[in-house]
């Protein structure tokens, strides 16, 4: 069955074609690279791995509830309308709500490829290229990997969000290399790193855990990729360029805040949108969760030198100020361990040391 076919709502188009205009630049200069970037580059060679291998497919979804999360992550929980569902239904609220958030990280992660593979046509240093080049096996795997879950496993799938569909096309549309960096690898990704470990951390079955921790381990490089890179490029810009890209990112940032309202779950469910909505903006536990999404953004911005006064008003007004001293590699090192953590319990195994 395709992918159209499973689709909860009907859809409009089953493409999307981005008009984008940016030079492509060949550089004859191959000895010049960032250290750290070539360890990342050694590191992104030798992590790669194989979906079909390191995941477990023969494990099964539980249909009640695919990926064994709380009730309580859910922001109607506990309302007068979660109170009138009947067992079966609050059933397939769990699988559509948990399908159409996977459903996001599956399209993010095609935006991811495209983003990683203009990367490699636009920079202009070689040893950025070489790490790029990784991420796009990397985001091809991602791709890949969440397709497998909603096809084969939940066989139900959601259409891309306006608000993920408008910020993608705000990073790819544009010809400057470092939007590219700073849209996809610190905002998007840094982003969808937290969003995964709301499953990773919290999911009973073992088989979406798995794939979110796996997936995860390879989205902390990225993350770094572009903290390296900017943090070297944007103290060369002038104040007034450095100004133009905090104001993107804090327009970014606001957008990915306020685009968890599941609007499309609620209608194709029947269920009150305008009610449902309200509750997740009330929501205490959907607040805490977006606070979290900012886990790795704000520090990230932070070093690579983003943080002027704009910048900073924004992340007050979301109260995620308080992240910018978090430790940015001994995040990117824990989700290294709690990968290979799941490889030794698979495996039944002690968890190796990583370096």
């Amino acid at each position: 069955m395709t992918t159209e076919r499973r689709y909860a709502m009907p859809v409009s188009e089953t493409g999307w074609t981005i008009p984008a205009g940016f030079e492509s630049v060949l550089r004859w200069e191959y000895a010049d690279g960032r250290q750290s970037l070539l360890n990342l580059y050694e590191k992104g060679k030798n992590r790669q791995w194989n979906a079909n291998d390191r995941i477990d497919w023969t494990l099964d979804l539980d249909p009640e509830n695919p990926q064994g999360l709380p009730d309580e992550q859910i922001s109607i929980y506990g309302s007068d309308i979660w109170s009138r569902l009947t067992a079966t239904e609050r059933a397939n609220l769990r699988r559509h709500l948990q399908a159409q958030q996977l459903s996001q990280f599956l399209h993010g992660e095609q935006g991811a490829l495209l983003c990683a593979a203009k990367i490699v046509q636009q920079v202009p240093s070689v040893d950025a290229k070489f790490y790029a080049a990784t991420q796009v096996v990397d985001e091809a795997r991602h791709v890949e990997a969440y397709a497998r879950l909603l096809h084969d496993k939940f066989e139900l799938a959601y259409p891309i969000t306006p608000t993920l569909k408008r910020l993608l096309n705000d990073v790819l549309t544009d010809s400057r290399w470092d939007i590219t960096y700073l849209g996809m690898q610190v905002l998007i990704e840094g982003l969808a790193l937290a969003a995964f470990a709301s499953i990773r951390d919290h999911a009973k079955n073992p088989l979406a855990a798995a794939v979110n921790a796996y997936v995860m381990e390879d989205e902390a490089r990225h993350v770094a990729f572009g903290r390296i890179a900017l943090r070297d490029y944007y103290p060369q810009l002038s104040e007034a360029e450095r100004d133009e890209r905090e104001e993107f990112a804090v327009e970014a940032c606001y957008l990915m805040r306020d685009r968890f309202l599941a609007i499309e779950v609620w209608e194709t469910l029947g269920l009150p949108v305008d009610e449902c909505v309200a509750l997740v903006q009330g929501s205490e536990r959907m607040r805490l969760f977006r606070t979290r999404l900012f886990t790795r953004i704000v520090p990230t911005i932070k070093d690579i030198g983003l943080w002027g006064p704009r910048i900073r008003r924004a992340y007050a007004d979301m109260g995620v100020l308080g992240y910018a001293d978090a430790d940015a590699e001994a995040l990117l090192a824990q989700d290294e361990r709690v990968a290979a953590d799941f490889d030794a319990r698979r495996a039944g195994t002690p968890a190796p040391s990583r370096s």
